[in-house]
This record gives structure tokens, sequence and C-alpha cells, in this order.
């Protein structure tokens, strides 16, 4: 097969750059997607991303190198292996950061990234059931709505944090992030709103678009410096296809670091380590990893029947609940869970909100694989801006192998310093009157922990990734950078990088929305490029 543009990765970024370039019916554009179509009801259901934590479908799976901040424990790495990727499997927030992330984007030098220019493509792709305004789209392929059927003690949660002394914010979305409140979530008519539910589904039938489920990307070809196509594994066989224009990848901030190394492009000693021949010394690529460190309390609270649980009273809810939302779409399973939550400051001192909450109305425990018995509620605190920076190496040149995924977590005092300030704010909120009536008790792990040495052994020992790994192909013209402010790859020719990776820093929020933004950026730079058709040699896909 012969494309103009060959995208890797369905997720996020990817489901947009494929529908937004196949707008031209003039251009071929082909996805590959390492995972299966995104079919099962577990994603449809926005609660089935409970089972789904549980069962592992759909996803990646990946766990971190033995982790020093973390007392030599290895962490999770769940990423979405599905059409929509994360996108699939997420808690479906919708938050795009503090305004000022972007400002310190474009600070450092990447020309376009600035909040003022950023926020069209965020309202372009956004349709907002609140409507439209200066902060918000409508029209837009990716619905953003208030939780149809929200469960009571997420304004409960808002109070105990307005009693803890946080003003209430109605929109995290709008001019100031700062606050508690009740998240937006990506639904619509009561299922989740996916990346590939919004951009890609409404469109597989055009003939220009051509998406290749449990395809595996094991190799970019190259003609000289040029990226001229894409090898991948499917169905047993390696077959590839080739782009007249552009290789996109999108396969995410564990992934396409990976492939890139693969194909010869990143760090050349650490590649002739593994016996691949060096195309391209970019020595960045796999650097600055990070991600958004996060750890959570649990409350018991047995009585509470009404919250998410094992139990006979919590069963009975359930089987309610599939009945409701198979007749009506509402009901207790169109949760997402974390339904409430807020921007805070871990200091009053500081100029920007450094932690966010989610409040989830359940005992979280293990990412949710842990099955636990009995009701109560959750609560996490996340550290927005960590200092600590890792890497993404390889652990084999074989592509089918998951690569060596270290964030290095809490390597940076500073990081774990603001997360017991964190989660002293946390406690103090879930200690207030509205909450405290419920008479709820504080699971003895984290009861424990009174002085600030053990809440930080507390830390140490459960605390973990909240999903958002992050800058490991980072944007920028400094000598560790991996692509330019329009994303392509420093070095070579006709090959961009389209997803988490490229963020210079983690934005201060969820990254599910601001990875859709980039998407849609990234569209229009390939769309004002349109660089000229280029002949490929048969010899590439040998």
């Amino acid at each position: 097969m012969e494309v103009d543009y060959v995208v890797v990765g369905g997720g996020s970024a990817g489901c947009v750059l494929a529908a937004r370039l196949s707008e031209d019916p003039a251009v071929q554009v082909a996805l590959l997607e390492a995972g299966p179509p995104d079919a099962s009801v577990l994603i449809h259901c926005p609660a089935g991303l409970a089972l789904l934590a549980k069962n592992g479908q759909a996803n990646w799976g990946f766990e971190t190198v033995p982790q020093p901040g973390l007392g030599g424990r290895r962490g999770y790495q769940p990423r979405g292996k599905v059409l929509g990727g994360s996108s699939s499997v997420n808690a479906m927030i919708y938050a795009r950061g503090h305004h000022a992330d972007y400002d310190a984007w474009a600070a450092e030098g990447n020309a376009g990234w600035s909040w003022d220019e950023v926020l069209p493509y965020f309202r372009k792709a956004e349709h907002n059931e609140r409507g439209a305004d200066a902060w918000h789209g409508s029209g837009g392929p990716l619905n953003v709505m208030d939780l149809r059927s929200p469960h009571r003690f997420g304004p409960i949660f808002v109070q105990a944090g307005m009693q803890a002394g946080f003003r209430e914010n109605r929109d995290f979305n709008g001019a100031e992030q700062e606050g508690v409140g009740l998240f937006q979530v990506t639904h619509r008519n009561g299922e989740r709103c996916s990346a590939a539910k919004a951009y890609l589904t409404p469109h597989l039938a055009r003939p220009n678009l051509h998406v290749v489920t449990g395809a595996h990307a094991t190799r970019i070809l190259f003609d000289g410096r040029r990226a001229v196509g894409v090898a991948y594994r499917h169905e047993r066989t390696i077959q590839s296809v080739k782009a007249r224009r552009e290789v996109l990848l999108s396969a995410g901030a564990l992934l396409s670091p990976q492939l890139l190394m693969l194909s010869g492009v990143g760090p050349a000693a650490h590649l002739q380590e593994h016996g691949i021949p060096v195309l391209h010394d970019l020595p960045g690529v796999g650097r600055n990893l990070h991600d958004h460190i996060d750890v959570v309390q649990v409350v018991e609270a047995p009585h509470l029947t009404d919250l998410f649980g094992l139990s006979p009273r919590g069963i009975a809810n359930a089987l309610k609940g599939i009945v409701e939302w198979r007749r009506h779409r509402s009901g207790l399973l169109t949760t997402n869970f974390a339904e409430a939550g807020g921007f805070i400051k871990s200091d009053p001192a500081e100029p920007l909100p450094d932690l966010q909450l989610h409040f989830v109305i359940g005992k979280l425990m293990d990412h949710g694989r842990q099955t636990v018995w009995g009701h109560g509620y959750s609560c996490h605190v996340c550290l927005l801006r960590p200092r600590s920076r890792g890497s993404l190496l390889l652990a084999s040149k074989d592509p089918l192998a998951p690569p060596r995924i270290d964030p290095n977590f809490l390597a940076d005092a500073d990081d774990l310093r603001r997360l017991v300030r964190g989660f002293r704010v946390m406690r103090d909120i879930l200690a207030q009157p509205v909450l405290a009536a419920f008479r709820g008790r504080e699971q003895a792990a984290s009861a424990a922990a009174v002085s600030d040495e053990q809440v930080e052994r507390f830390i140490r020992g459960h605390a973990d990734t909240i999903y958002h790994p992050v800058g490991s192909c980072r944007m920028g013209s400094g000598p560790l950078d991996v692509v330019d402010a329009q994303l392509r790859v420093h070095g070579m020719q006709g090959l961009r990088v389209v997803d988490a990776s490229i963020m210079p820093s983690i934005v201060g929020g969820n990254t599910n929305a601001p990875v859709i933004m980039i998407g849609e950026k990234a569209a229009d730079l390939v769309k004002a490029a349109r660089e000229p058709v280029h002949a490929t040699r048969e010899a590439v896909a040998a």
C-alpha cells in the first residue's frame, strides 16, 4: 500500500491526524494501530473503566524499572492499546492545564505554542454542551459535558474543599484554573466520547482513510534521511506501507521514542549497544521523560452503600445500573468515578496551583486492580509540575519487547516536599465537617502516617503515576531536543512526532485534552507544509 501520510498510533493524536488529513479526498491516509478496534462495551460504558483496569483489556500494561524514589518498587504504566488509545480507557476528565504552561513552552522558543495560540485549537476540537464562549467551542468533534447522573458525593467533596478554605470553581478550563469543583467529562449521550468515537468512527467509510488494527509498527523506513514508510507486524507477518509525503508518529510518550530508536534515530551509543545501525545520532530521544506522581488516601465507610463497592447492596446497585444504562444511557454506570476534584496550591505563596485532586466515589487500591470489599471513598493528590526527569530506553532491539521506562519518580527532593504538603492538604479537606459527618475512617496504612517522616514513608511506599507520561521527544531547539516547533524531527525529512512526548514540560492537569489539541494543531501544520510527493525506492520495504 502507498499513501500520502502514514500515522503510527491510533490514540488521541493519531485519531485527530487521520480524520483531519483525510478531509481532503485527494489525500490518502493510513492509520496503524497495534491494538484492536474499540468494540468492547466496557469502553463505551463509562463505568466499564473499572473492569478494564482489572482485566487489562485494551492496555499495554507496562511497568517501570525499579524506582529508588518509591523504595525500589516498579511503577505501573497503563497505556491504551486499542483504537482511541488511552482516551478509550481513561477516566474521561476534560482538563487543559494552566494557561501559563503553554506560555512557558513559547517562552522557551517554541513559536506558535503560547496559550493564545493554542486556545483556538482547544475550541476547534470541542463541542461543549454548556455552549460556546470565549473559552469553549461548539460544534467540534469532541463532546464535553457535565456528568449526566452525578453521584451525591461529588458536591459533598466540593463543600469540604470550600470549608477548608478553597474557592469553588465551576469551570477549570475557563479564565481561572484554581479551586475545587466538579469535572466536565468527554461523554456523549451517556457513553464515553473517546478520540476514536469523536474523530475516527464517523469517517471510517472514507475511501481515502485506511485504518489497520492489530498493526504493530516495527521500523520506520528511510531513503537516506527521509522517512518514506513504516514496516509493521500484522497477523504474524511483516508488511509495509509507503508514505509519499510524511510519516507521523503518534504512538505516545513511551512508544514513539522506542520506534525512533529501533529505526536508528536516537543516542548513538545506546543504539550501538543493541546492535542497531545508527542513521542519525539524536541524543535527546528518550530523554526528559516525566510524569505526574500521585498518592491516594482511602476512607472506609461501610455504611455508605450507595458508593461503589463490593457488598450485597453494591452488587444490587450495579445490576440496577446496568439495566438503566442499557435502556436509557443514564444512571450509576455513567460515572467516571473521579467526579470531583480541584487544582490547588500546596502553599498560598505558590504562583500557580501545583497540586491536583481527584475525588473517587469508591475505594481505589492499586490502580483499581485490587479487589476491595465494602464501601468508601478515595482522594488522589498529584504533583502537577514535578522537577524529576527520567528516560525511555530500549530494553532490546526486538520491536515487540517493552521499552525500559524510568520516570525517576521523586528523584528531586522538592517533589517529595510538595507531595507531603499536598497529602496534608488532602487529609485536611477529607476531615472537614461535611465529610466527617459520615463517620468514615481513614485506612490504617495512611492513618499511621502523622509526622513528615512517616508521610514521606507512606508516599514512597504507595505513590505512583496518574497516567500522564510526557516529554520523551521534547520540542525545542536545544541539543537534547527532538522536534522543532513544527514537530519535525531534527535532522530528518518527512518525519514528525505528534503526541504527548513533544511536551517540553508537563501541563498542570490531565493530558488527554492537550494531546487532542496537539493533534489539531499538527494537522494544520502538516496541511500548510504539503510537502511534494517523493518517489520511494522499492528497496526500503525489504
